[in-house]
């Protein structure tokens, strides 16, 4: 394997910085091409100091000066601004995009880094929950590959891997069920998002994991999944599985299942989108199933978790129906984090929203940044923001 010029969107997040692990420990294979964050200038002057790449791009203008005086020694180009995160993926001598932007944020580079036929490594599920008929498509017209770096999804990848046009039956998609999984309706009224931040397997950042606590995450994966893999989403089963061991799986026609299976570590799918189809060595603790001893299962519960019957709602609506629910989430979200909103309020809003904007098929691309903009101020109305 030749080695690959990294353009790394969102550096300094949970993926970024992971993602920087898997190119330290392989700097012979990849290379950190481009770095790029929002607004955390010191973490992206550090890594620009050790990884030394080509280009940085910090979106908020506000810093500019700081990182272009930090790195003039270094010679290393900078540039701001959101408009900067779309030029930069074209530039010609990258190899694969890492999209780990979060949210709606990942849209636009996106559609960018595929019209310059540039391979996707998608750790932004946000892009595909919103777009993802438009975005399929740029891909199969350019002839791109999405690689997955959810883990979920790049389990049912390697599932899928060597199976060729074997029929699937079923994908089972497994979801640890978050920190509030054995709660009550009545305790889940009290929780603050100081527990919620609190995840019980994974380490991410803020927003994926309150959306890990109102599984709405794992609705956003089953619209992903259904893009990525073609599958239509009653065929897509959500299984809460605690322990995290399963990523996910794949059920054949003939009723074999196969599965991916370790511990959680977001480098392994994120080393795997970097180095497919070839395995690479990977540090890190080892899979022990004598420790393990047994795993569990159990339906999810859409009456205590109404996000995720949410998220079915929406794609089986199809057309803008799921850029609504994803704005909508990102508005209470953030307003749960903030203190303005309960837990529970989460799904009334979102709920709410979808009910007041109405349905377009077939979108274009600019119709998804006005209902994104629709939805938003909806959104802020019913929570009184506005």
């Amino acid at each position: 394997m030749t080695k690959k010029r990294i353009a790394l969107l969102g550096s300094t997040g949970s993926i970024g910085t992971q993602a920087l692990s898997v190119i330290r420990e392989h700097p012979d294979k990849f290379e950190a091409y481009i770095l790029t964050a929002g607004n955390n200038a010191d973490l992206l002057i550090d890594q620009a100091r050790e990884f030394r790449p080509d280009t940085v791009v910090i979106a908020n203008e506000t810093y500019y000066d700081k990182v272009s005086r930090a790195l003039a020694p270094l010679d290393i180009k900078v540039y701001t601004g959101e408009e900067a995160l779309c030029q930069i993926v074209e530039n010609e001598h990258i190899d694969l995009v890492l999209t780990a932007l979060v949210g709606f944020a990942g849209l636009r580079p996106t559609i960018h880094a595929l019209r310059s036929r540039k391979p996707i490594a998608l750790a932004n599920k946000e892009t595909l929950v919103v777009a993802g008929e438009l975005i399929i498509r740029y891909a199969l017209d350019n002839q791109v590959p999405i690689l997955p770096v959810d883990s979920e999804h790049s389990a049912i990848f390697q599932s899928l891997t060597g199976e060729g046009h074997n029929k699937i039956e079923k994908i089972l998609l497994t979801a640890s069920g978050g920190p509030f999984r054995t709660f009550t309706s009545e305790a889940l009224a009290q929780v603050t998002a100081a527990q919620a931040l609190k995840h019980p397997n994974w380490d991410m950042g803020a927003k994926i994991t309150i959306d890990s606590a109102t599984m709405i995450n794992k609705g956003f994966e089953m619209i992903e999944a259904h893009w990525l893999f073609g599958m239509p989403p009653k065929d897509i089963e959500v299984v809460v599985h605690p322990e995290s061991i399963i990523h996910s799986a794949v059920q054949f026609s003939d009723g074999s299942v196969k599965a991916q299976l370790g511990i959680p570590d977001m480098r392994l799918p994120i080393q795997y989108a970097f180095s497919y189809p070839e395995r690479l060595s990977l540090s890190g603790d080892r899979l022990d199933l004598f420790k393990l001893g047994a795993l569990h299962f159990e339906r999810p519960d859409q009456e205590r978790f109404r996000c995720l019957k949410l998220a079915y709602d929406a794609i089986i609506q199809g057309g803008t129906m799921p850029c609504v629910l994803n704005a909508a989430n990102e508005v209470a979200n953030l307003a749960f984090r903030q203190g303005r909103i309960t837990f529970p309020q989460i799904p009334d809003i979102i709920e709410e929203t979808m009910m007041r904007i109405p349905h377009r098929s077939h979108p274009t691309p600019d119709t998804y940044f006005e209902v994104d903009s629709e939805a938003r101020k909806e959104s802020l109305e019913i929570i009184g923001l506005l």
